[in-house]
């Protein structure tokens, strides 16, 4: 994901009384510009920016200007070897001192080199610590809008059986009126309408919910009004050879192998203190000291003056050996937690196609199933509407459509979720 991805382009919903059209798009968009979680990511990405620098690595030259004015009341008592005796009271004197000194570090072991090389590599990490966060919260919004739609589908499907519940039952009161029927027939078909709407009135809550969960991804208020017309079209041309080879390109697997380079890094800056360093310093200064009374009436100096400083470490204990020691266990920790992620990326890959596929070789018969089960619940209907089939047969054809149904959306969402997540595994969620 490159920087320039956050674009403000969705205005917030906020509604009172009306119900807003949500797309997919506009949904990750909304939750990409809103989210506190990449805002503050995108914080630290700035703050490594900055950090990013010769000057904050020690590479260039400190100039430090400093400037004294001090004025004093003193007695003086002075005999000197000619004879001379001064004696004065309350002399008033002023001291004035200035300079201004700059130091270029020469040499240290290329301790800046390898501290500017770390800087670096965590601003790469930094970037790619947002683009873990874009993904996953992309991820996360396109599996919550798709289960809105998969909970809207289960409403649907409650509908259409609502429908058959009442078309039954409309036919045994008229089979009734003709004395073609008993009350239990009456009875059992109104029993079974008033079920399917409880059910349907359940499965409405449940829309609303999943709705106020894909709000809150959103980071909108939750009793917004949207509505959500979409199907679930699943991605068929994912392979598992493909996935597993772009597993190395996860932002959170790359970051965890820049963690090891900045610990190499570290080990570098710790093994260079061991090293002496060495710096060239310049300085200018002035210098006037002035007294009414003593035998120096006025000293006054002024000049430049350079030189080079030699550091040598000799010995501090062994605390730069351990240090470096310790350091160097960092990088073999670093690359082990980095196997770590491969190791269960690579797992969770595995399995999540395997789900991925199997759901996809049952949506093709689950597909033929529906279109049977339709078929067969209608039938039945029309031989029920004939006094050919009994109202258990209709119950049972009717059940056969829901559940045929049920699993035909659940297949597709299953399927959905599975293809969102290898591409999340793969840093590759685009819209």
């Amino acid at each position: 994901m490159k920087k320039g991805f956050f674009i403000a382009l969705f205005t917030t919903i906020t509604l009172a009384g009306s119900s807003q059209l949500l797309r997919l798009d506009d949904a990750v968009n909304i939750a990409l510009k809103n989210s506190l979680d990449i805002q503050l990511l995108k914080n630290n990405q700035n703050i490594a920016d900055i950090n990013n620098h010769i000057g904050v690595a020690g590479g260039l030259p400190t100039v430090t200007a400093n400037a004294a004015d001090n004025e004093q009341i003193t007695n003086v008592d002075q005999k000197l070897n000619t004879g001379t005796v001064i004696h004065r009271n309350a002399a008033v004197g002023n001291n004035l001192s200035s300079n201004i000194t700059a130091s270029m570090l020469l040499y240290n072991g290329s301790r800046v080199v390898a501290t500017k090389k770390r800087l670096e590599e965590l601003e790469a990490q930094s970037e790619q610590y947002v683009n873990a966060e874009v993904q996953n919260l992309m991820a996360s919004v396109m599996t919550g809008y798709f289960d809105v739609v998969r909970q809207q589908s289960y409403y649907k499907t409650l509908g259409q059986s609502l429908e058959v519940a009442q078309k039954r039952l409309d036919i045994v009161k008229t089979q009734q009126m003709v004395g073609m029927a008993n009350n239990a027939d009456l009875f059992q078909s109104q029993l079974d309408l008033n079920t399917i709407i409880q059910n349907r009135e359940s499965q409405s809550l449940i829309v609303q919910q999943a709705k106020t969960d894909l709000l809150v991804l959103l980071s909108l208020r939750p009793d917004s009004l949207i509505t959500v017309e979409d199907t679930i079209l699943v991605d068929k041309s994912l392979i598992l050879a493909d996935v597993l080879n772009n597993i190395g390109k996860n932002a959170e697997l790359m970051a965890a192998g820049q963690q090891i380079s900045i610990n190499e890094q570290i080990v570098k800056e710790t093994r260079a203190q061991r090293y002496p360093s060495l710096r060239a310093n310049a300085s200018y200064s002035f210098g006037r000291n002035q007294i009414s009374a003593g035998n120096v009436l006025l000293n006054q100096t002024q000049g430049f003056q350079g030189g080079v400083s030699l550091g040598i470490p000799i010995y501090n204990g062994t605390i730069y050996r351990r240090q470096q020691r310790v350091a160097e266990i960092n990088v073999k920790n670093a690359g082990l937690q980095r196997d770590i992620l491969m190791r269960d990326f690579t797992g969770n890959a595995v399995r999540t196609f395997q789900a991925y596929n199997n759901t996809l070789q049952q949506l093709e018969t689950q597909q033929q199933n529906l279109q049977l089960a339709r078929k067969l619940l209608d039938l039945v209907l029309l031989r029920y509407q004939l006094r050919e089939a009994t109202i258990l047969e209709v119950r049972q054809a009717q059940e056969s459509f829901e559940n045929a149904s049920f699993m035909m959306t659940n297949l597709s969402f299953t399927s959905k979720s599975s293809e969102i997540e290898l591409r999340r595994l793969t840093n590759q969620i685009t819209l």
